[in-house]
């Protein structure tokens, strides 16, 4: 890399930070963007630059969006008694494209996970009270995979509603997901079954 122009080298090292690229992956792709139009990689680079401005964090669930509240919680032919908690937005698509889920969804943010400094001030609770305090939410469904990170994080989700809110149900998706899968991973059917058949945690 030590002989690339200096505006080539410096994308390329920029690339390289991407998840799943390394350095020749990441030159590749550059020497694929000089071959693009010039008005098309201009566009590509304003999309990235407007990123950030453009999309934020819906109040109401944490999911990436465009406007606030986000489509889904302003949809009102969603119920709004039933509340699915995933840690990640990818997990809330992957469910989302199975059409079969029509209540409201809270982002958690992630798993506790303390050998990775992951406790519960990182994760969105005070959004997960403020949501349950509304009165409206009738059952809290635990779509959080069966990793060892998402059973303590079921375990103490559970423990925090049925202290504070002992009215509302909590069900976690039925075990059809293998041990140690996540749910952005899982087939539409699984997830389907899942939902359908969830169990009192």
């Amino acid at each position: 890399m030590q002989r690339l122009p200096e505006p080539l080298k410096a994308l390329v090292d920029q690339l390289a930070k991407l998840p799943g690229l390394g350095p020749k992956s990441a030159l590749r792709l550059a020497m694929t963007l000089l071959k693009w139009p010039a008005s098309e990689t201009r566009r590509l680079g304003r999309g990235i630059h407007d990123l950030r401005d453009n999309l934020h964090l819906c109040r109401r669930c944490g999911a990436l969006t465009d406007c606030d509240p986000c489509a889904l919680c302003t949809d009102a032919t969603r119920t709004q008694d039933m509340l699915c908690l995933v840690s990640e937005w990818d997990s809330m698509l992957t469910l989302e494209e199975g059409g079969f889920y029509r209540g409201q969804y809270l982002i958690l943010g992630g798993l506790l996970a303390p050998l990775d400094n992951v406790n519960a001030d990182s994760l969105e609770l005070e959004r997960l009270t403020r949501r349950l305090a509304e009165g409206q939410v009738r059952e809290v469904v635990l779509a959080l995979g069966t990793t060892v990170e998402a059973e303590n994080t079921a375990t103490f989700i559970r423990a925090m509603v049925e202290r504070q809110y002992p009215g509302v149900r909590v069900t976690r998706l039925a075990q059809g997901i293998p041990l140690g899968a996540e749910v952005k991973f899982m087939d539409r059917e699984t997830l389907r079954q899942s939902m359908q058949y969830r169990q009192e945690l």
